[in-house]
């Protein structure tokens, strides 16, 4: 998965995501997996069979950990909250996966069901130099917002029972487009606390900044096909397991993990980025 066309994504990764990571660590930022499998001399080689989860490589509902991986990334990947991956596997420090772990991604069934070990909730870490988020604040309701760019060109996917009527999550003009292999959302322009609002009604599966390159983070489930992803944010005015509603202001412009002020807006379909601009009404 990934939120800006700068990195590669959280492949929400939610995610989502997919994939943002390869930077340099510093001693205040540790790797978002360990990666005991392959490396120099200095570190000893692992037999994968010895790694958790080994004997559901390859199954369905399982994802083999790579590297670069966190949970954040895998979950935005899945199409998942990061939560229920955590008690899912069991985790107790959803900071310490390794390449080769392969995790369950899918809800349990019947008697698989995974016991989780009583252990206070930790978090993943956010990258060093990360803006925090601010605490949550009481939302308040928006508008919808007004012109900008004419519509795309490309006609919008056929309607299906899962399909969600989206809006412009912003009123600002949209600066990048979708890239498959670039860019994975678009970012659309405006000022420092430009109201960010939601796309549609959903729940808030991820509020935060622990997703690299995507600074102060949202990401909204709207049903089990589609997620919407809002990054750059400046402050975050909605917390997770939250319910919003198409409209709702969700967050502030900003620049966090940036180099302007922008919204990176990214729709996931199934998992699957997908052309935001598709999407969303003509304008």
């Amino acid at each position: 998965m990934q939120f800006s066309g700068r990195k590669t994504w959280i492949s929400f990764a939610l995610v989502v995501a997919a994939a943002v990571s390869g930077c340099s660590m510093t001693s205040a930022s540790r790797a978002p997996v360990e990666d005991r499998t392959v490396g120099g001399s200095s570190a000893p080689r692992v037999d994968p069979a010895t790694l958790p989860g080994y004997e559901n490589t390859g199954k369905p509902g399982y994802y083999s950990v790579r590297p670069g991986d966190t949970i954040m990334k895998i979950a935005t990947e899945v199409n998942q909250p990061w939560r229920d991956i955590v008690r899912w596997n069991a985790l107790e420090n959803p900071n310490q996966i390794e390449v080769g772990q392969v995790l369950r991604v899918v809800p349990p069934t019947g008697s698989q069901t995974v016991a989780v070990a009583p252990v206070s909730e930790t978090r993943p870490t956010p990258p060093a130099g990360s803006t925090p988020a601010k605490p949550p604040v009481p939302v308040a309701t928006q508008t919808t917002p007004g012109v900008s760019p004419p519509s795309p060109a490309t006609p919008a996917p056929s309607a299906g029972a899962d399909d969600v009527d989206f809006i412009w999550p912003a009123s600002g003009a949209m600066i990048t487009g979708f890239d498959d292999a670039k860019n994975k959302g678009i970012g659309i322009a405006g000022k420092a606390g430009d109201p960010v609002l939601a796309a549609a009604d959903g729940k808030v599966v991820y509020a935060g900044a622990g997703l690299r390159g995507y600074g102060n983070l949202i990401i909204l489930k709207h049903n089990n096909t589609f997620l919407t992803a809002y990054a750059h944010n400046q402050t975050l005015l909605v917390k997770e397991d939250q319910s919003v509603k198409k409209g709702q202001k969700i967050a502030e412009m900003g620049s966090t993990d940036s180099d302007r002020v922008k919204l990176h807006f990214e729709i996931r379909r199934s998992g699957k980025p997908v052309d935001p601009a598709r999407y969303l009404p003509a304008r």
